[in-house]
């Protein structure tokens, strides 16, 4: 996967086992990491909502901060949009590098921004390593920033919601086929398990009957 890629440039004569031995520890000192930040008093509940295009990722977002939920929103059609007004019509797809970097830099002052409400739970609309799974589907070369980024902005708990057929649609942002969103589903799957993370499964059902899910998995 896309870790496994960074860990790849970092150090290319490693041999497989040794390889296996530096990601087992990477993941081990995520696990400990997350683990002493929930023991500080400072604490708090940042939570990523993730999952590949038309899940209904949107409306859950927004049904969660109708509900009284600080939300930040999805900053990757705003990146599309400000792209094709520059003359590039799918940035993704066409350079890939400098759409993830815009990701990264956005995603960072989401990060920062969910801090700045340290007692309250904050729920973002994909996080850091949702770019990884993204390069990682496009066959993308993962630069080690971007993959070290992901060890240093830790969330707290990440919900993933799956590919629904019923649902999906296609626009000018939102190009990609139902084949195509249920291998980025489980490439996102894929990287946030390899991150450490314990990847949540959003059921089907009506906007509210998700939003509740979610609310009363989070008290638990």
């Amino acid at each position: 996967m896309a870790l496994a890629g960074a860990f790849n440039n970092r150090k290319p004569n490693f041999n497989n086992t040794l390889k296996h031995q530096i990601l087992t520890y990477f993941q081990f000192y995520v696990i400990i990491t997350r683990f002493v930040q929930k023991l500080s008093p400072l604490a708090k509940h940042k939570i990523v909502l993730t999952g590949g295009p038309s899940t209904g990722k949107t409306t859950l977002i927004n049904e969660l901060e109708r509900l009284g939920n600080k939300c930040l929103y999805e900053i990757s059609r705003t990146i599309i949009l400000e792209a094709q007004q520059e003359g590039i019509e799918q940035l993704f797809l066409e350079d890939p590098l400098l759409f993830s970097q815009r990701l990264l830099d956005g995603r960072i002052d989401q990060f920062n921004e969910a801090i700045a409400h340290p007692t309250e739970a904050v729920f973002i609309d994909r996080g850091i390593p949702d770019i990884l799974a993204y390069m990682e589907y496009a066959n993308s070369q993962c630069p080690d920033d971007f993959a070290m980024a992901c060890n240093t902005y830790q969330y707290d708990q990440v919900f993933v919601l799956p590919p629904w057929e019923k649902i999906h649609i296609t626009d000018n942002e939102r190009y990609e086929s139902f084949e195509q969103a249920q291998k980025i589903h489980q490439c996102l799957v894929a990287t946030y398990t390899q991150l450490g993370y314990n990847c949540i499964t959003v059921p089907f059902g009506t906007v509210s009957e998700r939003s509740q899910f979610i609310l009363e998995t989070i008290k638990t």
